[in-house]
């Protein structure tokens, strides 16, 4: 479940496509108000869209972000973060996460692929309140599939506060630590096979005569409407073909060619290969 409107500041830390993406989520959902959105990113260009995209406010450094924010969502690259984190480490406000007594200090949310959270407390102490979350950019639509999982410090209250976050803008599911690469395999980088996935779809049709537009506009629509079967009636994928392939038809026929194609094969390595990648990162 989603939150209704809150009233903290919430802070992005490198402003890319990301955090542009979720910023803007929990502004189209009325979590947020734009005037509660802050950012900060070296790059001029990537600042400038976010506040272009969101109407957020420009800080001129990241410590600007931390000192105003309530929640700061860390979304550097990760060849970026140790930089990063050996910065923030010297902010007060992190210092004074650290006590366990205080319960109301920031909470930091990681986007960054790959970097554990042993890393981060490295840098910024073992009672920062964090969060290690992988989402992906249909949270710009309320369409988001997220994973997290939670460092040892944070409380109940932060955590739950998060995921209500992360719910606002469409799934999230806690999970261990050691499956935050796969949830980055599949649901982080998924997006993009998807629009592959569409795009030859709609290519098939225009090479058996469909315009360009009809045949984008049907095949998009159809894992539009096959993602939600699968969700609404929470039958098994194979269920859910099989109830479609008659017996001789075209569509056992196309499951056959994709089969001699290894399509399935293909997504399976590619969630494989991106989960390695994750790992690699954050080394």
């Amino acid at each position: 479940m989603g939150l209704t409107f809150i009233n903290k500041k919430i802070g992005f830390i490198g402003t890319g496509q990301m955090a542009t993406a979720l910023a803007s989520g929990l502004i189209n959902k009325d979590v947020v108000d734009a005037s509660k959105i802050f950012g900060f990113d070296v790059y001029d260009v990537s600042a400038t869209r976010f506040r272009t995209n969101t109407g957020g406010t420009l800080l001129g450094t990241a410590h600007e972000v931390l000192a105003q924010c309530d929640i700061v969502f860390l979304g550097v690259k990760p060849y970026q973060m140790g930089q990063l984190l050996g910065d923030l480490s010297t902010h007060d406000d992190i210092r004074r996460s650290r006590n366990p007594n205080i319960t109301a200090g920031k909470i930091i949310v990681s986007i960054a692929a790959g970097i554990q959270l042993a890393t981060y407390m490295k840098y910024l102490g073992n009672q920062v309140a964090l969060v290690r979350v992988m989402p992906n950019t249909p949270c710009l639509i309320g369409e988001a599939a997220s994973g997290y999982c939670l460092s040892p410090a944070i409380t109940r209250d932060d955590a739950d506060l998060v995921k209500g976050l992360l719910e606002t803008v469409g799934v999230a599911v806690e999970v261990t630590e050691s499956l935050m690469d796969a949830v980055t395999g599949l649901s982080g980088s998924g997006p993009a096979y998807v629009f592959t996935m569409i795009e030859a779809l709609a290519d098939g049709g225009v090479k058996m005569g469909l315009p360009r537009d009809i045949a984008l506009r049907l095949a998009a629509q159809t894992f539009k409407g096959a993602a939600q079967m699968v969700l609404a009636t929470g039958d098994h994928p194979a269920v859910l073909k099989d109830r479609v392939t008659s017996p001789g038809g075209t569509t056992i026929t196309g499951l056959a060619a994709l089969e001699e194609a290894g399509f399935r094969h293909a997504l399976i390595h590619a969630v494989e290969s991106a989960t390695h990648r994750s790992a690699e990162l954050g080394k």
